[in-house]
């Protein structure tokens, strides 16, 4: 493609805040320390978890970079930046969030494969760019379209980024059409992150951001957008990113046997402290996020400080000031919400979070219920220890 670089090792990797935690440099991956992770509503992209299977790709002529978009061969259009910068912009607040949050605290439990991460692979970002819908409309693919004249089903997303696990070629993943060509689903081809653009890290110039999904399908640095039959067939969508029970392992793992992730389920962790915390005596103050995928509002966050004996009621909001209601227009439906508790705790405490979505969807209590191979879509109530005394202890 006219206008990139695709480099081959890790020596044009773009700076980073110091504060970040790094779970693997190369490729690199890393994540906010839990306080940074919610100094604010929206993220600031400094503190915005950073995934990654490659070496961050570089565009250096945004004039001649493009993107092919192209309909079961029989129909490709080149698309410019001018020519997306043209269609009406939108700006959407989502959270993203690696299918592979608290990766860390499922391998205690039984070892799993992966990055590990603690409870910050995720983010909230106003996203600004085109819809896809709109984009979609281009090539003559109207709005609320699940299958076209061709028998396109899935929309194909291939990034200029390689990996090993593609054998050198790019990543890609796939969303149903019908979800594609749904305005009210806010898919984004963004440029933009927070009111500026993207950096490099998070896809610059141009990524899909697939709001209430696993970030695995928001690919970054676009190169091409396919209309398909079939669901994407590339290693991320066909041997990884999928939910398998805890009896199955890496002897008996037969991976078309399952879905594809998409929508995350309910989650919710402390972000106020840490696995294990020194607090002084008295009322504490007990923070942190809640989410749930596919636009699926929270719609109760329970605290407990004995273990999950017995629970308060958390408060919950997305901006200072307004109250929030989980299915409201007053409220951002893809982001996730902060929530606040206090209690006064004995000399030791396990506290515990757990989130209830509008659908009544509720986090599973133990880790061992939901292990699988993968570790992914760790969900399980989110517990911490604490104890009263001196913090120099």
């Amino acid at each position: 493609m006219p206008g990139i670089k695709g480099p081959s090792d890790y020596s044009l990797e773009p700076p980073r805040h110091p504060r970040l935690k790094i779970n693997a440099k190369e490729p690199f991956n890393a994540e906010p320390t839990r306080s940074d992770l919610i100094t604010s509503y929206v993220t600031p992209v400094e503190f915005f978890y950073k995934r990654n299977h490659g070496p961050i790709p570089v565009v250096d002529d945004i004039e001649r970079y493009s993107v092919s978009l192209c309909v079961l061969i029989n129909n490709s259009k080149e698309l410019f930046m001018k020519d997306i910068w043209k269609l009406p912009k939108y700006t959407v607040t989502a959270t993203l969030q690696c299918a592979g949050n608290r990766r860390t605290a499922m391998s205690k439990s039984r070892t799993v494969k992966g990055v590990g991460w603690d409870i910050a692979a995720i983010g909230n970002a106003v996203w600004g760019g085109a819809k896809l819908a709109d984009v979609l409309e281009l090539v003559g693919i109207p709005y609320l379209t699940s299958i076209t004249q061709s028998g396109g089903k899935h929309v194909e997303f291939v990034s200029i980024d390689k990996c090993k696990e593609e054998n050198g070629g790019p990543y890609k993943a796939s969303i149903p059409l019908s979800q594609a060509t749904n305005p009210e689903a806010d898919v984004l081809l963004a440029y933009e992150m927070n009111g500026e653009p993207l950096n490099r890290d998070h896809g610059y110039p141009l990524r899909v951001v697939v709001p209430g999904v696993i970030g695995a399908r928001s690919v970054k640095w676009l190169e091409s957008i396919n209309i398909i039959a079939d669901e994407c067939q590339g290693f991320f969508m066909q041997k990884d990113y999928k939910m398998f029970p805890p009896t199955v392992n890496w002897d008996n793992i037969n991976w078309s046997t399952r879905r594809s992730q998409m929508d995350f389920p309910v989650q919710s962790a402390i972000c106020s402290l840490e696995d294990v915390s020194v607090v002084k005596h008295g009322k504490i103050t007990i923070k942190g996020y809640a989410v749930s995928g596919g636009g699926r509002g929270i719609e109760r966050v329970d605290v407990s400080v004995d273990g999950g004996k017995t629970w308060v009621e958390a408060n919950r909001y997305q901006k200072t000031g307004i109250p929030y209601i989980a299915d409201d227009s007053s409220s951002d439906r893809w982001a996730w919400v902060f929530f606040e508790a206090e209690a006064n705790i004995p000399q030791r405490a396990e506290i515990v979070v757990k989130a209830v979505d509008i659908s009544a969807n509720v986090q599973p209590e133990s880790i061992d219920s939901i292990w699988n191979l993968r570790g992914i879509l760790n969900t399980s109530w989110h517990r911490v220890q604490v104890r009263v005394g001196q913090a120099n202890l």
